[in-house]
């Protein structure tokens, strides 16, 4: 499964940003190499989740026939947002701020799916792994925010085994359709433009598509269930899909 390549977002520095990065530069030359330790570990917690979803990935293609992962992203939070995010929450900017959790999103991957379903069912797999631990669990797809933004997102904690110590890391996972994420780069583009005209209307036009996305997104996936042979087309998210797979390996070993 090849990783989806974006070119960088290139932003022009303001004197506020010049001293948010005065800022983090003095705070990671004070503290960098327990920083470098740090995102060492936050790095290695991605590759542990990732693969997980990577294995999942091939198993529903075996069995199904298709991939329910179209392709995933991840990264890192850069010096400059963790630092801000700090300041917002009136955290010091410390190394030992970090280790103690106050931001959960460090790690980040964003896994998209093609149907709603498979948010769905991808995360119960993830999370029912017995090494995973759910932290936290936002559904914005079943409660989109107030810009029409929609998307699953888990905080999980993994063990990360290293030389000489395990420790348990956080990742925040983000599963969305394509549809959604298209949707989610174009508003992206906008909150950070500096002066956009009639930031009003583009707004209200970018929560109108949302609504057109998601309706699109229900009408895919009622379509595949036709295809399917399936009578129903209603997401219903907490369904389980293990019983279902258990029946399709029950058919097939028949």
């Amino acid at each position: 499964m090849l990783e989806k390549k974006t070119p960088e977002r290139l932003e022009i520095i303001n004197d506020i940003d010049v001293e948010e990065l005065a800022s983090s530069a003095q705070f990671f030359l004070g503290q960098a190499i327990q920083y470098q330790q740090l995102m060492m570990m936050y790095d290695c917690a991605i590759k542990e989740v990732r693969t997980k979803l990577e294995v999942l990935n091939t198993e529903m293609s075996l069995r199904y026939q298709r991939n329910p992962i179209e392709y995933i992203n991840c990264r890192i939070k850069k010096p400059v947002s963790i630092v801000r995010k700090l300041q917002r929450k009136g955290l010091p900017a410390t190394v030992e701020t970090l280790e103690s959790n106050a931001i959960n999103d460090i790690a980040g991957i964003r896994v998209i799916c093609a149907f709603i379903d498979d948010i769905y069912s991808i995360a119960n797999m993830l999370i029912r792994q017995d090494d995973i631990t759910l932290i936290d669990k936002k559904d914005y797809i079943k409660n989109p925010k107030a810009n029409g933004y929609r998307s699953l997102h888990l905080i999980v904690e993994v063990p990360v085994f290293f030389s000489d110590q395990t420790r348990n890391m956080r990742v925040e996972v983000q599963i969305r359709t394509i549809a959604m994420d298209f949707w989610a780069s174009l508003e992206h583009q906008l909150k950070y433009k500096k002066q956009v005209d009639n930031e009003t209307e583009i707004v209200e036009e970018l929560r109108q598509c949302a609504e057109t996305i998601a309706a699109t997104d229900e009408r895919m996936l009622k379509i595949r269930n036709q295809i399917n042979g399936k009578d129903s087309g209603t997401l219903q998210p907490e369904s389980d899909p293990i019983p279902l797979l258990e029946k399709f390996s029950l058919s097939t070993n028949g």
